[in-house]
């Protein structure tokens, strides 16, 4: 949390909320990676430029990374504790219809009842989650 600011925060934010009007407007698609993925992993039209997006996610944090300096966080995990995270994120995308940035970001700007109710379960779960495994069973992060 050393290198939080506000500003740094409030622009993220803008940037992720350009990037989903810009893809709503260009191409009527919203902006959730889970369903962009899914349609870049299956054949059908549109799959490059879905490629393009998640190349573009991450290409994004790399030249972040590379601007700012900042050494990267390690963490010690094991592969099937990760691959365990990885396929519980996967069933919960399946389950809640969309991700945190489909319903997120883009679900309640369209003040759709089923995304604010998604995210309010994403979050006091990530809430609940981090005050067991910080409070209650005392892993820090």
């Amino acid at each position: 949390m050393e290198g939080f600011t506000p500003a740094a925060g409030l622009a993220g934010g803008f940037l992720i909320g350009l990037a989903a009007v810009m893809l709503l407007a260009l191409t009527g698609r919203i902006a959730g990676i889970s369903g962009i993925l899914s349609g870049a992993i299956h054949a059908g039209e549109g799959r490059s430029g879905r490629w393009l997006f998640l190349a573009g996610l991450v290409a994004g944090a790399a030249v972040h990374q590379w601007l700012s300096g900042a050494a990267l966080p390690v963490r010690e995990l094991s592969w099937p504790l990760l691959a365990a995270g990885g396929l519980a994120v996967g069933l919960g995308t399946r389950l809640g219809s969309g991700c945190t940035s489909g319903h997120g970001v883009c679900g309640i700007a369209r003040l759709s009842p089923r995304s604010i109710v998604a995210t309010v379960v994403f979050m006091s779960t990530g809430i609940a989650t981090v005050f067991v495994t910080r409070h209650l069973l005392g892993w820090a992060t």
